[in-house]
């Protein structure tokens, strides 16, 4: 008789998790209150990286382990994880010595962190040099060294910098797809290896006898009964409220923070990005960056402590300001305001609890709690990160299959995300067959430049129109052949996945309310939305994107050429 696991939680860790049960054979009940990558991995920096301001709070291992799993990435899943070049400028040449020293033995207050001197010139080479060793012979360049203005590098102002070095790490940019990716990759694991895979999202649970039951409705038939040989917690900033839910712990294991981002539609900007990122230092010291983001730029991130609901947690007044006078800072010519803000979000970190140290220098590792109370083998998923989610899944899944006496048969350390391809050449070609499948469509290359970063050469094998048939689009020019796939065949439940986790819209300058009524509509042709619910499911949306997302133009969008408003 096989073995089942209920993993509590659908984001990036609940993901790949899943995805390293059923290498090894087990059932896997996926179960989470919201939608796929709903919660904190949607609202992230969207960096995949080894950690560089880790180096300095001593955390030498956790840097190591980041940079071989930021390279595995680079290989397993290009087409999502790309190398992204970053440029961080100094103010001085030796600036931020002793801060340095006082944070990599444990010895800097929050105060002290806030007055320390600049990282100088010198300092940011030795880490640098650190950097490049512990990434050791990887896909990605060493780090360089350049004069503020030289050809290549971003606009800074030269009475403010005296130089800068550039280094690489990734970007993920659609986290919510590569999440679906690894979904999707556990499912067709699932069926190679005859293990069921069940997923549920919108659903409860609550303990009940020896189980749990599953809830996705309102009725006794929309309920399920699991009892499953192992749980694992995998809720991210919601562990505390899933454990106390389940009557598992009475102890807080989490700390959380929340890290704000902005998104700017300001082509200025976005132009002076196009050799990269900029990492530089905010207005208070503390590191921050500025990505190209598509269309957009990304600015973050701010790291306030937080206890209320993660689904609550949105940007406040300071940390806009704080976010936009560290810009200005950095790019003080285009003289960013709150009028160039697009979009925000904030997310919540679930960072270890830690008494007494200021938000900056709590450990970003990840860990995995044992409940040894609990009637089953129990565990939590503690911290965490976009690019350590493998690793952790992999160790996570071997202690599990040791608490059930499972040998481990199988892991995904060189295991490719669905659709990876070998070369930029491959990733090329499958754009073009993809662009000539959509023209005359306006946005045809667009179009297929989004739809092979989200599924590399399996691109080439979705439902596209053929020849003249369905070039009615929706925003973004996704034709609507696709999107009915999308709303069968990836978990789409309610219109807010579509909009924003499948299609990601909710980060394109042109989304109007029309775009979410045609969306709408086509959820009621495929049998997800009744047709009397239309309006009122598109009015939900459209206020989850002005909290969630500070998207305040949807009902009337109107636009200059460069996207600003």
């Amino acid at each position: 008789m096989g073995r089942r696991v209920l993993v509590l939680g659908a984001g990036i860790n609940g993901a790949a998790l899943a995805r390293e049960l059923v290498l090894n054979g087990v059932d896997v009940d996926v179960v989470d209150e919201g939608d796929l990558c709903s919660g904190t991995s949607a609202y992230s920096t969207r960096l995949i990286h080894g950690g560089l301001r880790y180096l300095e709070y001593r955390e030498l291992d956790l840097v190591r382990e980041a940079l071989a799993e930021r390279n595995r990435w680079l290989l397993l899943a290009p087409h999502l994880v790309r190398p992204l070049r970053l440029f961080i400028p100094a103010t001085t040449r030796l600036g931020g010595l002793v801060g340095v020293a006082r944070r990599f033995f444990h010895l800097e207050s929050a105060q002290a962190a806030l007055s320390a001197p600049r990282r100088g010139l010198w300092l940011i080479r030795l880490g640098l040099l650190t950097y490049d060793r512990f990434a050791g012979q990887g896909p990605l360049p060493a780090h360089a060294c350049h004069r503020i203005g030289e050809p290549g590098t971003p606009p800074l102002p030269a009475d403010r910098y005296i130089g800068l070095c550039s280094y690489y790490d990734a970007q993920l940019v659609y986290v919510e797809r590569f999440v679906l990716a690894l979904m999707r990759d556990a499912e067709q694991i699932a069926r190679q290896r005859g293990v069921a895979l069940r997923v549920r999202t919108y659903a409860q649970v609550e303990r009940r006898g020896k189980g749990f039951v599953v809830r996705c409705g309102a009725t006794s038939s929309d309920e399920e009964y699991v009892e499953p040989d192992a749980v694992v917690n995998a809720t991210g900033p919601w562990v505390d409220r899933t454990l106390s839910r389940l009557g598992l712990e009475r102890q807080r294991l989490l700390g959380g923070t929340k890290g704000s981002h902005l998104g700017l539609f300001h082509s200025e900007l976005r132009g002076a990005l196009q050799w990269g990122g900029v990492y530089a230092e905010a207005v208070d010291g503390r590191p921050f960056f500025v990505l190209p983001f598509g269309e957009a730029v990304l600015v973050g991130t701010t790291d306030v402590p937080y206890d209320g609901d993660p689904r609550d947690a949105v940007p406040d007044e300071q940390e806009v300001d704080y976010l936009l006078a560290s810009l200005n800072r950095v790019f003080p010519q285009f003289a960013v305001t709150r009028d160039d803000v697009g979009f925000f979000y904030c997310g919540v970190r679930p960072l270890p609890r830690s008494e007494g140290r200021f938000p900056g220098a709590v450990t970003r590792r990840h860990f995995v709690h044992v409940h040894t109370e609990a009637p089953r083998p129990t565990f939590s998923l503690i911290g965490g990160k976009l690019t350590v989610c493998r690793a952790l899944a992999e160790k996570a899944a071997r202690m599990v299959l040791e608490a059930l006496g499972v040998p481990v048969r199988a892991h995904s350390r060189q295991r490719p995300l669905p659709g990876a391809v070998a070369d930029a050449a491959g990733l090329a070609a499958s754009e073009r067959d993809v662009a000539a499948r959509l023209s005359p469509s306006p946005m045809a290359e667009q179009t297929a430049a989004k739809l092979v970063a989200w599924y590399g050469a399996d691109a080439t094998g979705l439902p596209l129109p053929q020849g003249n048939a369905d070039y009615r689009q929706v925003a973004g020019g996704f034709p609507h052949s696709l999107v009915r796939w999308m709303i069968c065949n990836e978990w789409v439940t309610r219109l807010e996945d579509l909009v924003a986790r499948r299609l990601l819209l909710v980060f394109e300058p042109r989304l109007e309310r029309r775009t979410l009524q045609e969306l709408a509509q086509l959820m009621v042709a495929c049998g997800r939305l009744r047709p009397e619910a239309l309006e009122r499911e598109v009015s939900s949306v459209v206020a989850v994107l002005e909290k969630r997302y500070g998207r305040r133009d949807l009902s009337n969008t109107s636009q200059g050429p460069d996207g600003r408003r």
